[in-house]
């Protein structure tokens, strides 16, 4: 299927995407551009179709290292399916692992469990936030049972229509190559209703659905992550109109994206924190004591430096990291000693450190104790 653009782009991820990254990006732009959510919106429908090509490339290894490799012309020899002839049911029931338990298996809508969409919100909060949790409200938009048809898509005092093509049921069979198998489709008349809506309700244009504002407060627990999900069970979407109208079968979920904004001066590494702690050189040569910032009190903590202590030398401040979302426990906070040379000298400076040159005696290592250890370490993340 040719395409000018990117997979990646159409995803919206980085080309180092994990595969989970992958993965919830199509599930987010197939709830997002499903025809049931955009009737009678080609562009919309495009834009489904298009994504699930991106994903059945992104999302299958060989076929994404090709096409990292060559591009689209490498991808010749393995060409996908061609999504801009097939149906949407159909395409969910090639990525049913992905949408399972969601609503949105494969098959028809009338095979679907009566289940409605899950929503997805990102939440972009502090690091002060992450810490000591914070209740957060949300404003967001969902598709909603209309309250002037209840569902039924029929104007107030009028019922819709059995549909003749596929008398009610939904589907269609269609006699295959010869006659030698048939294939069931869903109706085209009704497009898998059953139903024909001859006076629509205004309120929802005869959809049954309609979008509404909703307004909710949502807890953040003390101790999230960076990606990490509040689930909060039944503010999703009801089930589509075709398979329940009135909305009484199981409503999705919401799950709350949590993005932890970047510190100006913590880092966080697990449940720890790091910290950079500038000092001269005086205070490390002599020792000194240093302040060190904390996350949880205004006032700094009062770190002793042992005279002779180097250049990016680690001190571990236990209990003052983050706390552990599960058994509550903290984590350290570790000060990162930097030393910062000054720029400008004043005169007086500059002949006391000519005087101190000329008796320094210093012995250059070629390995100074405990560097390289701490270099593998931090990339092996211990």
């Amino acid at each position: 299927m040719p395409t000018t653009r990117c997979y990646y782009e159409v995803l919206s991820v980085a080309r180092d995407a994990s595969g989970d990254e992958i993965k919830r990006a199509y599930r987010r732009l197939a709830m997002k551009y499903h025809p049931d959510r955009n009737p009678d919106d080609p562009k919309a429908e495009a834009n489904f179709k298009e994504a699930a090509e991106a994903y059945e490339i992104l999302g299958d290894d060989e076929r994404r290292r090709m096409y990292d490799r060559y591009g689209h012309e490498g991808l010749r020899q393995r060409p996908g399916h061609d999504f801009r002839t097939m149906n949407p049911d159909d395409i969910f029931s090639m990525f049913s692992d992905i949408f399972e338990g969601m609503g949105m298996g494969g098959g028809s809508a009338r095979q679907r469990s009566a289940r409605g969409y899950d929503l997805e919100y990102q939440l972009d909060i502090t690091l002060e936030d992450a810490f000591a949790g914070t209740e957060e409200e949300l404003t967001f938009t969902r598709v909603d049972v209309c309250s002037d048809c209840s569902g039924s898509g029929a104007a107030p005092g009028s019922t819709p229509d059995t549909c003749s093509t596929c008398s009610g049921q939904g589907q269609v069979a269609q006699a295959g190559l010869g006659g030698m198998f048939r294939m069931v489709t869903a109706c085209p008349t009704c497009r898998g209703k059953g139903k024909i809506v001859s006076d629509p309700c205004t309120g929802c244009d005869g959809r049954g659905r309609c979008t509404v504002e909703r307004k909710l407060s949502v807890r953040i627990p003390a101790g999230i992550h960076h990606g990490q999900a509040v689930r909060l069970a039944g503010e999703g979407e009801p089930p589509p109109a075709e398979v329940d109208p009135a909305g009484n079968g199981r409503r999705g979920d919401l799950h709350v994206m949590v993005r932890i904004e970047q510190h100006d001066r913590f880092e966080r590494e697990g449940n720890d924190l790091m910290v950079l702690v500038p000092v001269n050189f005086t205070q490390l040569a002599m020792g000194a004591e240093v302040e060190v910032p904390t996350l949880d009190t205004p006032e700094p903590h009062l770190l002793h430096v042992p005279a002779g202590t180097q250049n990016g030398e680690l001190f571990r401040i236990p209990d003052r990291g983050m706390p552990d979302l599960r058994n509550g426990r903290t984590g350290d906070l570790v000060a990162v000693l930097h030393l910062v040379v000054p720029r400008h000298l004043t005169e007086d400076q500059r002949t006391l450190l000519k005087q101190y040159a000329e008796t320094e005696d210093v012995v250059v290592s070629a390995d100074p104790p405990g560097f390289w250890t701490r270099i593998k370490d931090a990339v092996r993340g211990h």
